[in-house]
C-alpha cells in the first residue's frame, strides 16, 4: 500500500494541483477498502466492545452512572464481562433504573451458557436493592441450581456470595458442587471458613479435621484454628472433640498431634506431656519429641513440668542418646525453679548441689558433663558463697572442654563474675579482657566487653565506661546494644555536676551490692538515697531498682508500692512503661488479679505504643482474655 502511494505521488508531481486532488481521492478509497475488509473479517466487534468497556469503566470510576449504564447495556447484550455486570448492577441500583436492568437480566438469563447464572445472581442483587428480599432469594437459588454450570463456577459463585455477605448462599453453592461431584471432601477449607462466619463452630471444626486427616497437612489446619478459635468456648469445644476422636481412632496420630499443638498454645505442658508420652510409646520416637517438649516448657519457664518430662526421659530412655542431657536438664529445670522462687530456698540449693555431684559421679567428667560443672559452679558461688569450689569446678570444666574454645570462654566469663563476687575486680577485668580478645567479632566478645564496661561503672570510672558503651551501642545483637544504650543513658543523665556524679557513684555501688547478693544492704542504701536526694534525676531509677530488688525477696507489696509511685510521678519518663509492665505482671502472677492485670496491660498498650514491652503485653492480655495465641 505504501509503495502505491509513493508511485502515485511521484507520478503526479508534474501537475501539483491535480496530483494532490487525485492522491487524496485514491488514499481515501484505499482506507475505505481496508476498513471494509476489517469489518467483513469480524475483527472490529471485539475492538469496539473493548473500547466501550474501557470508557464505561472510566465513567463508573468518576461516578457518572448514567453514561456508564448506557455503555454497559450496549455491550453486555453480546459480550459477557463479570466486572462490568457487577458495576452495571451497582449503577442501576443507584439510578433506580429497575426496568431497563430487569429487561437485560431476563433476556440474558434465558441463555444456555454458564454466564446465565451470573445474570440470575445479579438480578437477585438488583431485587435486593429494591427491598424485595424473597424474590432476590429465589433468583439466587436459581443461579446456584442452573444445570449447565460446573463445579469451578460453583466455587466462583460461592466467592461472590461471600463478597456480597451471603455466607449461607456461599455454602449452598459449594454443597451443590459436592452433590454434582459426589464428593463430600471438596472445598473443605472454604466450607470451614463459611461455618466460622455462620458461627457453627462444631461443623467448622469437623471440616478442618476431615481435611487434616485426609491430606495430613497439619500446618494449614493449625493456622486456620489459630485464626478461627477466638473464644474460650470454641477452644474447649476443639479440645473435647479431639479427645473424642483420639479415643475413637487411637491409631490416627493426626488428632494427637493437633491436641499437643493446642495444649502448647495454651501453655498446658502437663497435658501435652501426657499425649507425647503416649505417642512416644506407640511410635517409638526414642524420647526425641519429649525432649523437644521439655525444652519448650523450660523456655516458657514452666520448670515443674519441664523437670517432670526430663525425669521421664531419664527413667524410660536410659540407654538412648537423649539420656545424659536429659539427666542434666532434669536437675537444671529444678535449679531454675529454685532460682526464680523468691526468697531463695537454701535447702533446695543444697539438694541441687548434691544431685549435680551424683550426676558427675555417675557419668564422670568429660565433654558430655562440662555444662554440669558450670551449673554447679554457679550454685556454689551465687547461693552458697563457696567461691573456692566454684573456681575449682570451672577450672575442671575448662580442662575437660578445652577442645571447644567458645565453651572455655563462657567459663572464663563465669570466673570473672565469681572474682567480682569475691571483691577482686582486677582479676575479673583480666578474664573479661581475655574473652574480648579471643572472641573479638563474636557475640561472646561483645558480652565480655559489656561486662568490662559494667565493671568500670561499678568502680565509678564513668568516662571509661561510656567509651566502651558507645562501641557496644553498635553491637550486632539487639540485647547487648539495648543494655549498652540503657547504661550509657543512665550515666549521661546523671553525671556532669559534682553532686550528681557523687549520687551516681552511690547508685553504681548499690548495683554492685545487688550483683553480689547483698540485697538487704542494697535496699537500706536505696532508701537512704531516696531520703537524701528526693528531687534528684535518679529518683525514678532508685524506685525502679528498689521494686526489682523487693521482687527478688518476694516482698511484692513493697515492690508494688514503689512501682505505683514510679508510674504516677514519673510515668512520662523513660521507665514509665517498664514500671507499668512490671505492675501488670505482679497482678497477673503474684496477686492472681486477672482483671487488674488486664487493666494495666491495656493501659500500657494505649499510653506507650512504642514500648519494647508492647508485643509481650499484648500477648499476655490476649491470654488473660482467653484468646488462643502463640
Amino acid at each position: 500500500m505504501n509503495k502505491l502511494f509513493i508511485d502515485i505521488s511521484t507520478g503526479l508531481e508534474k501537475d501539483n494541483k491535480k496530483g494532490k486532488r487525485f492522491f487524496s481521492i485514491m488514499k481515501r478509497e484505499i482506507i475505505r477498502g481496508v476498513i471494509y475488509s476489517f469489518l467483513i473479517s469480524g475483527a472490529a466487534g471485539p475492538v469496539l466492545a473493548q473500547s466501550e468497556r474501557q470508557l464505561a469503566e472510566e465513567y463508573f470510576k468518576t461516578d457518572d452512572c448514567a453514561k456508564a449504564t448506557a455503555l454497559y447495556q450496549t455491550y453486555l447484550q453480546d459480550d459477557f464481562d463479570m466486572l462490568s455486570l457487577r458495576h452495571y448492577t451497582e449503577c442501576s441500583i443507584r439510578l433506580k433504573a429497575w426496568n431497563e436492568a430487569e429487561k437485560l437480566f431476563k433476556k440474558q438469563s434465558k441463555a444456555n451458557g454458564p454466564e446465565s447464572s451470573w445474570y440470575l445472581l445479579y438480578w437477585g442483587v438488583l431485587l435486593e436493592g429494591q427491598g424485595k428480599a424473597q424474590e432476590a432469594l429465589k433468583k439466587f437459588g436459581q443461579a446456584i441450581e442452573r444445570p449447565n454450570i460446573g463445579i469451578d463456577q460453583n466455587r466462583q459463585l460461592a466467592e461472590e456470595f461471600r463478597r456480597l455477605q451471603h455466607p449461607e448462599l456461599s455454602l449452598a453453592a459449594l454443597n451443590d458442587a459436592r452433590t454434582k461431584a459426589k464428593r463430600s471432601d471438596l472445598f473443605q477449607l472454604e466450607v470451614a471458613s463459611i461455618y466460622k462466619e455462620l458461627d457453627e463452630s462444631e461443623k467448622m471444626i469437623d471440616e478442618l479435621l476431615s481435611y487434616g486427616t485426609r491430606y495430613q497437612n497439619i500446618q494449614i489446619v493449625q493456622n486456620m484454628f489459630q485464626d478461627f478459635l477466638k473464644t474460650e468456648e470454641e477452644q474447649l469445644l476443639l479440645e473435647k472433640i479431639l479427645y473424642e476422636r483420639i479415643q475413637a481412632y487411637p491409631n490416627e496420630g493426626f488428632y494427637s498431634e493437633l491436641l499437643i499443638w493446642y495444649q502448647i498454645q495454651k501453655k498446658d505442658f502437663y497435658k501435652a506431656f501426657i499425649q507425647e508420652r503416649a505417642l512416644d510409646k506407640r511410635f517409638n520416637y526414642k524420647g526425641k519429641r519429649l525432649y523437644n517438649l521439655g525444652m519448650l516448657a523450660l523456655q516458657n519457664q514452666d520448670y515443674g513440668n519441664s523437670g517432670s518430662i526430663f525425669d521421664y526421659l531419664v527413667k524410660e530412655h536410659k540407654g538412648e542418646e537423649v539420656y545424659p542431657i536429659a539427666r542434666r536438664l532434669a536437675i537444671f529445670a529444678r535449679e531454675q525453679k529454685v532460682r526464680n522462687t523468691f526468697p531463695i530456698n537454701k535447702k533446695e540449693v543444697s539438694k541441687l548441689v548434691e544431685q549435680y555431684q551424683k550426676l558427675l559421679e555417675e557419668l564422670g567428667v568429660d565433654d558430655r558433663t562440662v555444662q554440669v560443672l558450670r551449673n554447679l559452679a554457679h550454685l556454689y558461688a551465687f547461693y552458697q558463697d563457696n567461691f573456692d569450689d566454684a573456681i575449682k569446678a570451672l577450672n575442671q570444666a575448662i580442662v575437660a572442654g578445652s577442645k571447644e574454645s567458645s565453651f572455655v570462654d563462657h567459663c572464663k566469663l563465669d570466673l570473672g563474675d565469681i572474682y567480682l563476687l569475691k571483691g577482686e575486680p582486677w582479676e575479673a577485668s583480666l578474664l573479661y579482657s581475655q574473652v574480648e580478645k579471643s572472641q573479638k567479632d563474636d557475640q561472646l566478645g561483645y558480652e565480655a566487653k559489656l561486662r568490662n564496661a559494667k565493671l568500670h561503672y561499678y568502680k565509678g570510672d564513668f568516662d571509661l565506661a561510656k567509651d566502651v558503651l558507645n562501641i557496644l551501642k553498635k553491637a550486632t545483637t539487639r540485647e547487648i546494644a539495648n543494655d549498652a544504650n540503657e547504661l550509657s543513658l543512665r550515666i549521661m543523665d546523671n553525671t556532669g555536676l559534682d553532686s550528681s556524679e557523687t549520687a551516681m557513684g552511690e547508685y553504681a555501688n548499690i548495683e554492685l551490692l545487688i550483683f553480689q547478693n547483698k540485697k538487704y544492704q542494697a535496699l537500706d542504701s536505696l532508701q537512704a538515697m531516696l531520703t537524701r536526694y528526693p528531687q534528684h534525676s535518679l529518683t525514678d531509677e532508685l524506685l525502679w531498682l528498689s521494686a526489682k530488688t523487693y521482687i527478688t525477696l518476694d516482698s511484692n507489696q513493697a515492690a508494688l508500692k514503689n512501682l505505683e509511685i514510679l508510674t504516677q510521678k514519673f510515668g512520662h519518663d523513660i521507665l514509665g512503661d517498664d514500671g507499668l509492665f512490671e505492675m501488670a505482671r505482679l497482678y497477673e502472677e503474684k496477686f492472681q488479679n486477672k482483671d487488674e492485670a488486664m487493666r494495666q496491660y491495656q493501659k500500657l498498650l494505649e499510653q506507650y505504643p512504642g514500648s519494647i514491652h508492647i508485643a509481650e503485653a499484648r500477648k499476655r492480655f490476649r491470654n488473660l482474655r482467653g484468646d488462643l495465641v502463640n
